[in-house]
């Protein structure tokens, strides 16, 4: 018998407080932000070998910054706008391709999984949604005895 309960049903031992239901778009967008959080500051690394001609702080500051920024921004997924500057982190991430040109490959397929992970996480969440309508008409039409 499993004790794994339903989004917003109370939870064995949490005293009848019910359960917010997590969104798949934004957990997926957390986990491509994440990921690139550490491709970004592994490619600070390889830039600080690379670009000799650019001051060390610089290389460094602004890698370390830009990875800092995408874990900063799984935080504020859920709110106005957080999407876009999710979009904005993107951008930047495929503009290090003009330092490190390798990092204009890494950053379509960082862009790709991002949009990927957006699109496939909001189909996700329809489909809970959609889901939990018909469950709740299912439960209306079907009343349990008492």
């Amino acid at each position: 018998m499993s004790t794994a309960s339903q989004p917003g049903e109370p939870r064995p031992g949490s005293a009848g407080r019910s359960t917010k239901e997590r969104s798949t778009k934004v957990m997926f967008a957390s986990v491509v932000l994440v990921t690139e959080a550490f491709i970004v500051f592994f490619a600070t690394l390889v830039g600080y070998g690379l670009l000799r001609n650019l001051p060390t702080a610089a290389v460094l500051g602004v890698g370390v910054v830009l990875a800092v920024l995408l874990l900063a921004t799984c935080a504020v997924l859920t709110r106005r706008g957080g999407f876009a500057v999710g979009w904005v982190l993107q951008v930047l991430v495929l503009a290090t391709g003009f330092f490190v040109p390798m990092m204009f490959v890494v950053g379509v397929l960082c862009v790709a999984a991002w949009w990927y992970g957006l699109r496939a996480g909001g189909r996700v969440d329809r489909e809970n949604r959609q889901r939990a309508r018909e469950q709740q008409e299912w439960e209306r039409q079907h009343p349990l005895p008492e």
